[in-house]
């Protein structure tokens, strides 16, 4: 199934930077990947059972392992996603200069479901600019990954504690953090109504 311009749901799932590039970073790890990807291919298949509109951004660089010429800009290897529309970004948020935000109003989209790498990067900045120009977000943190970082002062964020953060400060202001199932049951509920 593909999208239409007569699109019935006024959701889209947007996959952010979930591709091969990420594996070729000294910071992968390959820790909380399974559970990770597990998650957001339930979203995805969800999301096309219910005829939600699928995105797939894919974040690019010049040089390196998220440029074209790497061969790594890729969807993740274990991930079966079809989108039904494909964006390229520069920044962090997947609204700036790709083309998804003339996309999202062509097709009467309102509400975004975000997902994909990196939790507290360009999912969580995707969502706070999406919240600030009007949509409604739902942040699927169980859909995102992100790796342990260090922080100036020495300390030691374990990727949970990261997601943790992140809900914290998107939590019943930029977004409603949501489980796959509450995500996908949020859709739902608006088609019905």
């Amino acid at each position: 199934m593909s999208v239409s311009d007569t699109t019935v749901s006024d959701t889209a799932l947007i996959v952010i930077d979930a591709q091969e590039s990420f594996r070729h970073r000294p910071y992968w790890s390959d820790a909380d990947a399974p559970a990770f990807l597990a998650k957001l291919q339930a979203l995805i298949d969800g999301a096309r059972a219910q005829g939600i509109p699928i995105v797939q951004i894919f974040h690019v660089e010049d040089d390196g392992a998220f440029s074209f010429a790497s061969g790594h800009v890729k969807a993740i290897t274990e991930l079966s996603i079809k989108p039904d529309a494909i964006f390229h970004k520069r920044s962090h948020s997947a609204l700036v200069g790709s083309g998804l935000e003339v996309w999202l109003v062509q097709h009467g989209i309102r509400r975004l479901i975000v997902s994909g790498i990196r939790s507290e990067q360009c999912c969580e900045t995707t969502t706070r600019h999406a919240s600030d120009i009007g949509y409604a977000v739902d942040y699927v943190t169980e859909a995102t990954l992100t790796f342990a970082m260090t922080g100036r002062d020495g300390r030691h964020w374990t990727p949970n504690e990261i997601k943790a953060r992140s809900e914290l400060v998107l939590d019943e202001r930029f977004a409603r953090i949501a489980t796959v199932e509450q995500a996908l049951a949020g859709s739902a509920t608006r088609l019905a109504a």
